[in-house]
């Protein structure tokens, strides 16, 4: 059910799902509306419903990710606090520092969603880069740009708030078409 503040970008995120299978899904058109109430399948229709055609199940392929924009860190010089995993199913890395220091964008990209719509993020910054790749900056004190901005990496995007436990940090997490990547194995190494 859409909820106040919801975006198909961020229900997408929540339930790891990429927000084109979802307006596929639901038969939203390209402006990729969404009314409060709403409700939204979050799997394909059964075979055999309208435009949906029957297919036998493929066998299980391991996963080839397309190239990947050159990333760089979120916030420099930062320690690595460690991995986390969010109830959406997101790995990320939590990066400490100063509180209201600068979160920077891992790549040239546009601003998707910035919010407090999903669970377990804080303020959010989300950042879809080219490829299907996404980035989410949480835990912001501030935010620096807008939904619909192109930001280029290394642009600051938000202000390092407090995540939990009450310390400084942004939690930083990629995902290629709706599915968590790990950061550290696509991150330049410190």
């Amino acid at each position: 059910m859409v909820q106040r503040g919801d975006t198909l970008y961020s229900i997408g995120w929540r339930y790891g799902l990429d927000y084109r299978q979802l307006a596929r899904w639901n038969g939203i058109g390209r402006d990729y509306r969404i009314e409060v109430g709403q409700r939204l399948r979050l799997r394909p229709p059964p075979a055999g419903s309208k435009g949906v055609k029957p297919s036998a199940k493929p066998a299980p392929v391991e996963r080839k990710l397309p190239p990947a924009p050159a990333w760089r860190w979120p916030h420099d010089g930062g320690r690595v606090a460690g991995s986390v995993r969010q109830p959406s199913g997101g790995v990320g890395l939590s990066i400490e520092g100063a509180r209201g220091s600068p979160v920077h964008a891992a790549a040239d990209g546009a601003v998707v969603y910035t919010g407090t719509g999903l669970l377990g993020y804080g303020v959010v910054v989300i950042v879809n880069h080219v490829n299907g790749w996404l980035t989410a900056y949480g835990h912001n004190e501030s935010v620096e740009v807008k939904e619909g901005q192109r930001v280029v990496a290394g642009q600051a995007i938000a202000r390092m708030g407090l995540g939990p436990g009450q310390r400084p940090q942004v939690y930083f997490e990629i995902r290629h078409d709706g599915k968590p990547v790990d950061p550290l194995g696509q991150l330049p190494r410190r």
